[in-house]
């Protein structure tokens, strides 16, 4: 076999990492220089003397060339000098790799002796699952689904609040570049995502009102299930793919085989080269394993005494430690002894059969290894279609020319054919059979027959005969075989031409004669007929037949073999190429006598085995090799048995004699590797399978815990490092261990403490500080959204432990304090400049004022983004200092102050457009315990009191000037009779003022205009005027002031400021009032003007108002002056409506005066009631009263709104009609009405009484003594009357009335 060296060995050269001694390392040493490749060696000599020729010829030349030419040749001089160099740097490197490959393949045998017999360590079974990784192709299908469910191209159903909360998490969470980069450090797993959702959708489902019968732990989880629906998409998780890959698995106790392959793919270790190396370590033999074990303990022993011998200790910290170290050697070794006599003495050997559960997810891998799958014979059916055709007989002489003859065809065990006839003169046929038959080498009989004349004779005479064994590879032609013929037979020439054809079926992928020889089967070298057969898809069998037989003589499964070219084997007699097939425990070795044929099996099996080395022809290898240049690096280890020393060397070599705590660096190191880039989100934790290994080689090898655990933090600084996420517990734990045996705390038993040991600590001391406080600096972004789940805790509780300067003696909390305040100070900066570019935001001070507002509005919105993920993700693990957190968050925004102040610094004098800003921050500042009138609060306070003072004070002016023109121009018209429908009207807008005016902020309309829009009559100035009262203390409202001096300062202005509109809006309501009522006329003509009622509705607005633009809210102390100021108004506004109400009843009281004065003109004893008798006067009077009042009556209830002061109008205009009546009845108690006059008071009475009744006044005031009075006096007129005149009142009586009454 061939030496682990493949190509030429300087000598002098080394693996960097693993520290040999080479007077104690025969195995690797002497014997890998005596194994060199030739073919390699070779073409390093040829690539090195070509050098040297080429050198030669340059000085030759040189001298002799032409003078003109010195330039020219000492440019090629110089490029044939760097090709040189190039080619010697790629040598070397290769020389490298190499030597690497060489301590891979070392490490790789002790690794195999640590699975196939472990007797110190177990897999463990309480180590915590890892989680899948998510991928950036999965990251990016992630977010599809959810930008599908966005844009409603799903089926799932899901109410507002919902998709609100995947939009938030879609926006700030998905779509973020922390998350990108979490992804891509191979440390975010679907719990991430699904643990950042479910903590968001916590938050808002708390601020969600309650619902009756519906709790709020019901619609989490149903959120939580939309969330996982969304997630999974249309995947459908029953269909997993048939055959899983290792390190879907590697996470489970794991069979031996598993492990094998695992660590093959760790140390880069060949199929084949495993299986050469399996059988030559002898790892199915437990005796021989255990053999081994001992022979290495006793090696251990003997080095032991050696050091104590020769007082070659390594060098300590004390020198006390030396006799301790020399004992502790003995102790580990006395362990291991003990351990080894534990385990019971069984064919099996220690039990290690762990395997992993059966599942219908990865059934085919599972198998390896399960002996309980052999395939048996009968599973081997093989059908074979047969064509015979015979052509013609040449040479037959022993029959009559006119004879009849004829050919029979059969195939052993089946049935029996024959030919047409024909005449011996012209035996000539062309007939064919077909046949089938199970046998790969069938028995095919032809025969020739002729037919007998005798009378007595019972069967035809046969001529002669011939037997074949046809295969799938023989000639497809017909061709002449001679037939073997009877004793004393004329035809000794017969031949007969004839062709069979065996067509091969679609499971046989090869066939043909090979000699073999194997350890299972085919025990003895000799040649057989073999077919190789499919028997599934992932099954096949190399098998062996006898002729005449269907099932196969011995079968070997081809599954776990490695198959490829070999050198002809010495004491082999037969076959002249060699190839062989090799697997754990077995190796079978076969030979044909074809190149060609060894080309066509060789590839055969290479499908069949699916193996991934590929077998390279021996002639084509080194025809590549020698043309190529530079060799190309090959396998160490070949099964030549010439270069059989190399393994050999790697198999024999004592353990003892190598630096094990450098070989497992390189193995702890290649295995880190290979479990951060498998598909669990691991952090650094290896899987069980892993660990297991590992604590073997280091109790069986001696490594020290010290070493090992400052190998994984070195490990696990380097790819920490390189942006991959690492769990700190791991950093922690392995340092608490080596801090702990540095200080001669014995961790795992080691009092001893080497002066590497402490230098390696304190360099990794220094080096994780560095880490952890970039790490903590970084906290945004090492630790994205709190993920890894309390990573960040843990990672100032481990930069709290390497401060510690032993292991006793805490460190002192200003200390870390004052560590913590530094790295967030840098954080702040950081995280700003990188918020500055994520926004792409640049201070460009030449920039337009309104562009550079908008960017800070847009920066100031990302500040608060990024203060409030600070505070759900990162504030729990800087519990234990919350005002450093909070000077993190001044720091922060401090940053964003100087952006701030320039842009509010260009923005125009008088310019509003900054108060959303304002709003902004204020309401995220007075809501935050520690930034609440903060620096930065107080800062933006400062910033913005003066403007607020300055809006105040325009809008007052604005407000002033308005109501001072709106009611000069005031038409009284009401604005539902101006609009029908004021909501789709826009608002009226402040008149324009000779200086810049604040235009009114943009709010809704306020709660009481939903109602205005259709019950209010007021007039277009008093809307206006309530409309900019209200939304301007709702605009100061919204500016949530936190200073309460300041803030109790702007409300009290504003009321007071209500207060004095109001006042000035009643006083120019009732003046025009009056001016309205003394115009208007006395006469039955009047009607109560629409302007009249909307007076009527603006102070009704005005008192409605009062109450909330005037009155202070009612937490807050009031004192007796703004009591008596408020007081005032409310007197105000009621004496207005008094003075309202008493002067429109005058008026319409001072109508019916004018009827009545009519009446008189009918008095008893006048001049003109004499005159007037003749004239029979009809009711019109009357009735143009009577409609006087009811129009007046509906104008009154239709145009104002409020019930209250309509009644009280109606009681005081009845009241005051009836005590009209009455007087003017009373003036004329001596006198007796006319009939006239009479029918014309009781219909107006009575219709009087009737309407106002409807109208709703109580019967208290409609029976009062005015009318009581009234309606005596008439009743008895009424009876004096009938008896005069009889019928003289033509029905008109007020006993209608009474009847109507009752």
């Amino acid at each position: 076999m061939l030496d682990p060296s493949s190509s030429e060995d300087t000598g002098g050269e080394s693996d960097p990492e693993v520290v040999q001694e080479t007077p104690r390392k025969p195995a690797a040493g002497p014997a890998g220089k005596r194994g060199n490749n030739t073919s390699s060696s070779t073409c390093s000599n040829t690539s090195s003397s070509s050098s040297r020729a080429r050198g030669q010829r340059r000085q030759s030349a040189a001298p002799g060339g032409a003078p003109g030419k010195g330039a020219k040749d000492s440019k090629a001089t110089g490029e044939e000098e760097e090709e040189e160099e190039e080619e010697r740097k790629e040598r070397e490197r290769i020389q490298k790799e190499e030597e690497e490959r060489k301590i891979k393949l070392q490490i790789y045998v002790f690794v195999l002796r640590c699975i196939a017999y472990p007797f110190n360590a177990k897999q463990p079974t309480d180590m915590a699952r890892r989680q899948q990784k998510v991928n950036k192709q999965q990251l990016q299908a992630v977010k599809e689904r959810f930008l599908a469910f966005l844009n409603g191209e799903s089926q799932i159903v899901a109410d507002e609040a919902f998709c609100n909360a995947v939009r938030s998490y879609y926006e700030g969470f998905l779509k973020s570049e922390r998350v990108s980069r979490m992804v891509h450090s191979g440390g975010c797993s679907a719990s991430d995502f699904r643990e950042v959702f479910k903590k968001n959708i916590e938050r808002r489902v708390r601020s969600l009102p309650e619902i009756d019968g519906l709790s709020k732990e019901t619609v989490l989880s149903s959120w939580i299930a939309k969330y996982d629906a969304i997630y999974r998409g249309d995947e459908d998780m029953r269909r997993q793919p048939q055959r899983a890959h290792l390190s879907v698995v590697s996470e489970l106790i794991l069979s031996k085989e598993q492990l094998y392959e695992m660590f093959q793919q760790i140390l880069g270790i060949r199929k084949f080269e495993h299986q050469l190396l399996y059988n030559a370590c002898q790892l199915d033999n437990v005796d021989e394993q255990a053999a081994q074990i001992r022979r290495e303990l006793d090696g251990r022993l003997q080095l032991a005494e050696k050091i104590s011998r020769e007082r070659r200790h390594p060098k300590f910290v004390s020198a006390d430690m030396e006799p301790l170290y020399v004992e502790e050697l003995r102790s580990s070794v006395n362990l291991l002894m003990a351990n080894l006599e534990s385990l019971p003495v069984s064919k099996g050997g220690p039990d290690f059969k762990q395997k992993l559960k059966r599942s219908s997810i990865n059934n085919s891998f599972l198998d390896m290894g399960d002996e309980g799958d052999v395939l048996s014979k009968s599973d081997v059916v093989l059908s074979f279609t047969l064509e015979i055709v015979i052509v013609e007989v040449q040479g037959l002489k022993s029959v009559a020319p006119n004879r009849v003859v004829y050919c029979t065809m059969e195939v052993e065990g089946g049935e029996k054919l024959q030919t047409d006839q024909a005449e011996a003169s012209r035996p000539q046929w062309g007939t064919q059979g077909d046949f089938t038959t199970a046998h790969p080498l069938p028995s095919v009989k032809v025969k020739l027959f002729t037919e007998s004349t005798g009378v007595l004779a019972l069967e035809d005479k046969e001529l002669g005969r011939v037997v074949m064994n046809p295969t799938t590879n023989g000639p497809k032609q017909a061709e002449f075989h001679r037939m073997v013929v009877p004793k004393n037979s004329q035809d000794t020439e017969l031949k007969i031409k004839l062709a069979v054809r065996m067509d091969k079926p679609p499971n046989m992928k090869h066939s043909g004669y090979l000699y073999a020889v194997g350890q299972r089967v085919w025990k003895r070298w000799k040649k057989r007929y073999f077919v190789l057969v499919q028997v599934s898809q992932y099954t096949f069998a190399m098998c062996s037949y006898r002729e005449k037989k269907a099932e196969p003589q011995e079968l070997m499964q081809l599954e776990g073999y490695t198959v490829d070219y070999c050198d002809p084997q010495p004491g082999l007699q037969g076959g002249r190429v060699f190839f062989n097939a090799v697997k754990e425990g077995d190796l079978v070795m076969f030979a044909c006598d074809d190149e060609q044929d060894r080309m066509l099996w060789v590839q055969a099996m290479y499908r069949a085995t699916g193996q991934s080395y590929k077998p390279v022809p021996p002639t084509q290898s080194k025809t590549t090799n020698c043309r190529g240049g530079l060799p190309k690096p090959a396998s160490p280890i070949s099964v030549d048995p010439s270069q059989r020393r190399g393994v050999e060397g790697l198999i024999s070599a004592a353990p003892c004699r190598f630096d094990h705590a450098a070989l497992f660096s390189v193995l702890q190191k290649q295995t880190l590797q290979h479990r951060m880039s498998d598909s669990f989100s691991c952090l650094g934790w290896f899987s069980p399978g892993q660990v297991f290994v590992l604590d073997e080689y280091c109790a069986r090898y001696g490594v020290r815990g010290c070493h090992r655990h400052l190998s994984y933090l070195k490990d696990l600084m380097d790819n920490s490092e390189n942006s991959a996420l690492v769990d700190p517990t791991l950093l922690h734990y392995s340092y608490a261990f080596c801090a702990s045996h540095v200080h001669g705390n014995r961790p795992d038993g080691m009092g001893t403490v080497t002066v590497d040991e402490k230098e390696n600590f304190e360099a990794v001391r220094g080096r994780l500080m560095s880490l952890l406080e970039n790490q903590i600096t970084h906290f945004r972004y090492c630790f994205p959204f709190g993920r890894p789940d309390g990573a960040l805790k843990a990672t100032l509780s481990l930069q709290e432990r390497v401060l510690m300067k032993d292991i006793t003696t805490p460190v002192p909390q200003e200390e870390m304090k004052k560590l913590v305040q530094r790295c967030l100070e840098n954080a702040a900066q950081i995280n700003y400049s990188q918020l500055m570019e994520y926004a792409q935001i640049k201070a460009d001070p030449q920039a337009a004022p309104e562009k550079r507002l908008e960017d800070m509005m847009r920066l100031g919105e990302l500040c608060i983004e990024v203060l409030q993920q600070n505070e759900e993700h990162h504030s729990e693990a800087f519990s234990w200092w919350p005002e450093l957190m909070a000077e993190h968050a001044e720091a922060f925004l401090s940053l964003y102050r100087a952006h701030m102040d320039g842009a509010l610094q260009v923005q125009p004098v008088d310019s509003w457009d900054s108060f959303p800003l304002f709003q902004l921050l204020n309401n995220f500042l007075r809501l935050d315990l520690h930034l609440c009138n903060g620096t930065f609060h107080k800062h933006l306070q400062d910033l913005f009191v003066p403007l607020v003072v300055r809006y105040i004070d325009l809008m007052e002016s604005s407000i002033a000037q308005s109501i001072q023109r709106g009611f000069e121009q005031e038409t009284w018209q009401s604005v539902k009779s101006l609009t029908n429908n004021l909501a789709s009207v826009p608002l009226p807008k402040v008149p324009s003022l000779p200086l810049t005016l604040p235009p009114m902020p943009s709010f809704s309309a306020p709660a009481w205009m939903g109602p205005l829009c259709e019950n209010t009559n007021g007039s277009a100035t008093s809307e206006d005027l309530f409309w900019k009262l209200d939304a301007l203390q709702m605009f100061v409202l919204d500016l949530h002031w936190p200073e309460p001096e300041f803030a109790k300062h702007l409300e009290q202005r504003l009321k007071l400021m209500a207060s004095d509109m109001m006042e000035a809006c009643v006083k120019r309501t009732k003046s025009a009032f009056d001016s309205k009522m003394q115009k208007a006329s006395k006469s039955t003509d009047f009607r109560v003007a629409l302007s009249v009622c909307t007076m009527f509705n603006v102070l009704m607005d005005a008192k409605k108002q009062c109450s909330k633009l005037c009155v202070l809210d009612t937490g807050q102390e009031i004192d007796k002056q703004w009591q008596q100021y408020h007081s005032k108004i409310d007197v105000l506004i009621d004496e207005a409506f008094k003075d309202m109400i008493s002067s429109l009843v005058t008026k319409l009281a001072a109508v019916l005066d004018g009827v009545l004065s009519k009446l008189s003109r009918y008095d008893e004893g006048t001049f003109f009631s004499s005159i007037l008798s003749f004239t029979k006067p009809g009711m019109d009077l009357a009735d143009t009263y009577i409609t006087f009042i009811r129009q007046n009556q509906d104008v009154l209830r239709d145009r104002v709104n409020d019930e209250l002061y309509v009644e009280k109008v109606f009681d005081q205009w009845y009241s005051g009609s009836m005590k009209v009546v009455c007087v003017w009845l009373t003036d004329r108690l001596d006198l007796q009405l006319h009939t006239y006059q009479l029918k014309t008071l009781i219909k107006i009475v009575k219709k009087t009484y009737r309407d106002f009744r409807l109208q709703g006044v109580l019967d208290v005031v409609l029976n009062n003594k005015s009318y009581e009075t009234v309606y005596n006096r008439l009743t008895v007129e009424e009876a004096t009357a009938a008896v005069k005149s009889g019928d003289g009142l033509q029905g008109i009586s007020m006993r209608d009335s009474d009847e109507e009454d009752d």
